[in-house]
Order: structure tokens, then C-alpha cells, then sequence
């Protein structure tokens, strides 16, 4: 899928014709797991100009089944580093596909909900839940949406953003 054809670039589309007092910068890099956002982010903090963090992240580790422990830390790290700097922060739910079990799918899971109330940062639900019901909305390994599935996640990101930005 092209840049152009994302969520995140939608989405800044929209905000942009409706003069929104924000847009997305995109951060992201395919198959990075807490470990790798951890070590970007300080970097990231000090070469812009961030009022908001949003992470989401912990997908790939609940995929490689790393310990919920651990991602929990990171994620941890992350927020405070953002919010040494003055920086608001949102986390996003992450669920992950049942394969590992309904007992680690539940630790991995909880660590979110532990993590935003830890830090009394917002929790935003697990986005590409709107779409991943729909296998037409999905690319073949059920996991990723794909492009048709873009629009509907910009539109419900917007929405779920609304109510921290407007």
C-alpha cells in the first residue's frame, strides 16, 4: 500500500480542509515492536515539535510473544519520556490475533488498560477492530487491514481524536 493510500494520510487530508488545529505526524515504521519505539523516541521528542503523543504499539511484540512484562515497561518508558516533556499522551488497545491463547491474549490485552491507568494517560480502543470483521477490509494474513479498509479507519480515528483535540 502507498503512503497517499493510509489512514494517517487521509486523515491529515480531512483535518486539512476542515482548517483542523492539528495533523497526524507519522512515526511509524512497519513491524516495530515497544523495544524499537523506545529507542526512537527520545530521538523523535527532541526533533520536533510534539504537543501529543499517540502509541500505538505492542502489536508485533503480543505477535512474536513477547512477555506482557516487558511491553508493559516499554511503554511505560515511552510515556515518561513524553510526559518529562510536557507532552500529553494517548495509548491505543491493542488486541492481537487468539492464537497465542485466551490466557495471554488477556495479560497482553491488560497491559493497556494497566498502562494508561498507571500513567493516567487516555486509552483509545483498538482501532483496526472497525474494519477487521470485514475480510474483504483485510489483507491475507487477517491481521492487516487493507487499503479499502483506509477511509473507515480515518474516519473513526478522527472521531476517536475529536475528543482529545477538539
Amino acid at each position: 500500500m502507498k503512503q497517499n493510500e493510509g489512514w494517517v494520510h487521509l486523515l491529515n487530508q480531512r483535518l486539512l480542509q476542515k482548517n483542523a488545529d492539528y495533523y497526524i505526524n507519522n512515526a511509524s515504521i512497519a513491524g516495530e515492536t515497544t523495544g524499537g519505539g523506545l529507542s526512537r523516541l527520545e530521538t523523535l521528542l527532541k526533533n520536533k515539535s510534539i504537543d501529543h503523543l499517540i502509541i500505538e504499539l505492542g502489536g508485533n511484540d503480543g505477535l512474536r510473544g513477547y512477555s506482557p512484562k516487558a511491553i508493559k515497561n516499554n511503554l511505560l518508558q515511552m510515556i515518561t519520556l513524553a510526559q518529562n516533556k510536557n507532552i500529553k499522551v494517548s495509548i491505543y488497545k491493542i488486541k492481537i490475533t487468539p492464537n497465542y491463547g485466551a490466557r495471554y491474549n488477556k495479560m497482553f490485552e491488560q497491559v493497556f488498560i494497566d498502562v494508561a491507568k498507571e500513567k493516567s494517560v487516555t486509552l483509545l480502543p483498538f482501532f483496526v477492530e472497525v474494519v477487521a470483521t470485514d475480510p474483504k477490509l483485510m489483507q491475507n494474513d487477517g491481521i492487516h487491514p487493507n487499503a479499502k479498509a483506509q477511509p473507515t479507519i480515518a474516519k473513526y480515528v478522527e472521531k476517536q481524536l475529536q475528543g482529545i483535540f477538539e
